[in-house]
């Protein structure tokens, strides 16, 4: 029987190698559990160590999903058991799921991402890292968490802050899906491929002539795959055509923002189903967004997965996201009863209950980012 993650390598001209990491829980769309998050950290701390190991290869088994997110039921129903308190499974999961992702940003050699099909959530976190990063015409790239009462983690206070303009609230805020464009266009994606030439680009990888420094991989990577870049999956991003009208949406304060939204009439589809998405999440969740995105981008990745690491857990135990996961994947009555019912409702004693580290510096998991 395959594991949830199966590891292969594949021999290269010049004695190389690619070590390729396969999510392999197809019919769970090859959303991350713990396993799968401790199987990936293992195996990619021992490439980072075996100098054999030119390049490294992130991809999920099937043809509809690199990874759609996490597996959040496991932790809701751990933290339904304790209402109230901060989980030990959440805490967990959300800390080793972290590490993994801050390990891909810092692992020195290159990451590819095949990042076809649904890439969501958790999904993003691994990919986001990667330093090769590649899309298809079938990428589907969202942070949908504010309809689960959580907000844009695994590293979004990093990336969604280093976005063009308004876009990265916008993102967060709506879920939008992005297309290959609009991920080259946000700098979340490096290449566009046509899926079908994947097995040709593997097979143009196996003929790389790999080297001693990661530098240099770095650079034979990038030119291989700008070999096989299809320029028609560059074109069609809505977000980068409607930049301006994205930033006045998102101008003002997170009411202004929800008035405008909720008056909002149009016939653009996109716009639309954004507009539904951000209307039908989390009161608590817009606030705890609004929050995110002021701390800009000054904040350093590590920085940035400490803070995540407190307000993550705290959704489980004080927030909306049980209850989000409930409606939405659990019950699936898609009738979320949110703490708050509407942006006025929500106290500031309520986030800063979220924004709130349960921990200091000396005894912060992630102390040693």
């Amino acid at each position: 029987m395959m594991g949830k993650v199966v590891f292969q390598t594949l021999g290269c001209e010049g004695g190389k190698q690619i070590g390729v990491a396969t999510l392999n829980v197809e019919q769970a769309l090859n959303a991350l559990d713990l396993d799968m998050v401790r199987l990936l950290t293992l195996q990619l701390k021992a490439w980072q160590l075996q100098d054999e190991i030119a390049c490294v290869v992130l991809d999920g088994a099937g043809d509809k999903a690199f990874c759609a997110g996490g597996d959040v039921r496991a932790i809701t129903q751990a933290s339904l058991a304790s209402p109230g308190e901060i989980s030990p499974a959440a805490a967990t999961f959300f800390t080793e799921e972290y590490q993994l992702d801050y390990l891909i940003h810092e692992l020195g050699k290159p990451v590819l991402v095949w990042g076809d099909g649904i890439v969501m959530g958790g999904g993003l976190g691994l990919m986001a890292g990667a330093s090769h990063r590649v899309v298809t015409q079938t990428s589907r790239i969202a942070m949908p968490e504010v309809t689960i009462g959580l907000y844009p983690d695994v590293g979004g206070s990093y990336f969604l802050n280093r976005m063009p303009g308004k876009t990265g609230l916008f993102l967060g805020l709506t879920g939008y899906n992005m297309n290959a464009a609009d991920a080259l266009y946000v700098g979340l994606a490096d290449v566009a491929i046509d899926r079908d030439n994947k097995e040709p680009l593997w097979d143009a990888l196996a003929e790389v002539h790999w080297q001693d420094e990661a530098s240099d991989n770095r650079e034979l990577l990038t030119a291989v795959l700008g070999r096989f870049a299809d320029s028609a999956l560059q074109t069609g991003s809505q977000l980068h055509a409607n930049q301006h009208r994205i930033d006045a949406l998102m101008a003002g304060s997170i009411a202004d923002i929800h008035t405008r939204l909720s008056l909002l009439e149009t016939d653009d589809s996109w716009l639309k189903r954004a507009r539904s998405t951000f209307l039908a999440g989390s009161p608590l969740s817009w606030r705890l967004i609004d929050a995110q995105m002021q701390l800009g981008a000054q904040m350093s990745l590590a920085e940035c997965f400490r803070t995540e690491l407190g307000w993550s857990v705290n959704c489980c135990a004080y927030g909306d996201f049980c209850e989000g996961v409930r409606a939405l994947l659990l019950d699936k009555d898609k009738n979320p009863r949110w703490q708050f019912a509407t942006l006025d409702e929500v106290t500031d004693a309520a986030l800063g209950k979220l924004t709130r580290s349960p921990w200091d510096a000396n005894s912060h998991p992630l102390r040693g980012l």
